[in-house]
């Protein structure tokens, strides 16, 4: 047969990563254009659970981007400070996983 170990290093590339975090970030930031686009027509909205939930995930500079970006949500301090606050977290999570957890 074939060996079924999962090579967690290739997996977890700095390829890989930083792969995921451009995908991530695109995702965030058509969220905010798709989600103005449809407040300006009256139409149905992606839910703001969602926009917190693409920036947990690594989304914070593509949502925040797109927040200032499209003015969208600007006025909302959930998301003035929630998104910049997550992302944030992330940041100094990323540094103490990479820099001082050593």
């Amino acid at each position: 047969m074939y060996d079924s170990k999962i090579n967690y290093n290739e997996i977890f590339s700095i390829k890989n990563i930083l792969i995921y975090f451009i995908i991530i970030n695109i995702i965030g930031f058509l969220i905010m254009l798709i989600d103005k686009r449809k407040a300006e027509k009256g139409k149905w909205r992606i839910p703001e659970k969602t926009i917190f939930i693409i920036t947990a995930l690594g989304g914070g500079i593509g949502t925040i981007s797109g927040m200032y970006l499209f003015r969208h949500k600007t006025k909302k301090w959930q998301f003035t400070f929630g998104l910049p606050f997550i992302t944030i977290l992330e940041f100094i999570g990323i540094i103490y996983y990479c820099f001082i957890n050593k």
